[in-house]
């Protein structure tokens, strides 16, 4: 009995446990699609895009000056944390006119960290409407075509979110107004969706090199 005991110990259990683990990848290594199919950007003397890329969407209006504390928690939580990831990005959309304060925003954001991946985007009205409904949240766009809510999309042009947040239910999108909302569930998130392409890559390499 005491031989079977220490057989099980040593190696039925670490079979176990790499079973449960790696069950435990498949099962919680993914973060949900909630919407398929975001419309591509199309912006003149633009070339910003959202395919191939980890794109963490944003709308600041033209209101400029009221989310520059917005912008400011982006940057200090997540854009410094994941910014050198390659294929990773911050896209602000804002209207024509917001030009000077969005230039503003860019230099002030500069000093304290490199801005290389942080993006603003101009277009008119109609298309930055069009670019926030094809997300299908349950999130409005305010009157200045502005929202404090930023969505991570993928290089596939889907929008990932949570299907069973503790607080939304469905989580499309992350309050950039909380830091709590950016600490405690951007940052996981974030990196669920890196993550993937990092053992995707991973896996590619490896086919191609057997």
């Amino acid at each position: 009995m005491k031989k079977t005991f220490i057989l099980v110990v040593l190696f039925v259990l670490p079979i176990v446990a790499y079973l449960f683990f790696a069950s435990g990848v498949n099962n919680f290594g993914r973060l949900p699609v909630l919407t398929e199919n975001i419309r591509e950007l199309n912006v003149v003397d633009s070339e910003v895009k959202f395919k191939d890329h980890i794109t963490i969407l944003g709308f600041l209006g033209s209101s400029v000056d009221n989310r520059k504390g917005n912008a400011f928690n982006l940057n200090q939580k997540i854009y410094k944390r994941f910014h050198e990831f390659k294929d990773f990005q911050f896209v602000m959309m804002l209207p024509y006119g917001a030009e000077e304060k969005s230039k503003e925003l860019k230099e002030e954001l500069a000093t304290l960290a490199d801005v290389e991946k942080w993006h603003f985007v101009f277009d008119s009205p109609e298309k930055i409407k069009a670019v926030f409904e094809s997300l299908q949240t349950d999130i409005s766009l305010g009157e200045d075509l502005g929202s404090p809510y930023v969505f991570v999309i993928d290089k596939d042009l889907a929008l990932r979110g949570r299907t069973d947040d503790e607080d939304d239910g469905t989580k499309y999108g992350f309050n950039s107004s909380l830091v709590s909302d950016l600490n405690n569930k951007m940052v996981d998130d974030v990196k669920i969706v890196l993550a993937e392409y990092r053992l995707a890559l991973k896996k590619n390499n490896a086919e191609r090199t057997k």
